[in-house]
């Protein structure tokens, strides 16, 4: 009998497993990696990857330093050095789409380094970004970034 219960399970498990698979919305399997991509970016200071690509020419951007920017704002803080991270780790709690737009929210814990504020702290903050599709390609075109803690 208990090994039925465990067979029965089991079968019940892989078929929660596929019935999620399938459910799945393939634009949200492309935003999550290109979310990981715009980190991975970040985190190495690849300009050639973020600038055009993953960043678009007309992202706007409200900082963690409460400052409203833009993407040539974002730019010269990767070539400063002020996206400078030791580590950087962002959990991705709830992908939403209308139409043509993706955003997505959830939260981030970094570690700066250089000359960054709170260099060499562990800082964690909510995140936004609102992705638009166009040109048969995804691009950020707005972000939100809020510092919550920092220890």
């Amino acid at each position: 009998m208990k090994q039925l219960t465990n067979s029965f399970l089991l079968l019940l498990i892989v078929i929660i497993t596929f019935k999620y698979a399938q459910s799945q919305d393939p634009r949200e399997l492309e935003i999550r990696r290109l979310e990981n991509l715009e980190r991975e970016s970040v985190l190495k200071s690849d300009s050639l990857t973020l600038y055009g690509k993953i960043w678009s020419d007309k992202m706007i951007v409200n900082t963690p330093a409460n400052v409203v920017g833009t993407v040539d704002g974002a730019k010269s803080q990767l070539r400063s050095g002020n996206l400078n991270y030791l580590s950087f780790e962002r959990e991705i709690e709830k992908i939403s789409f209308n139409d043509n737009i993706a955003i997505v929210m959830g939260g981030e814990t970094i570690r700066p380094q250089g000359k960054q504020m709170n260099a060499g702290k562990l800082v964690t903050r909510r995140f936004t970004h609102v992705w638009k599709y166009s040109n048969n390609s995804w691009s950020i075109i707005a972000r939100q970034a809020t510092i919550i803690r920092v220890e």
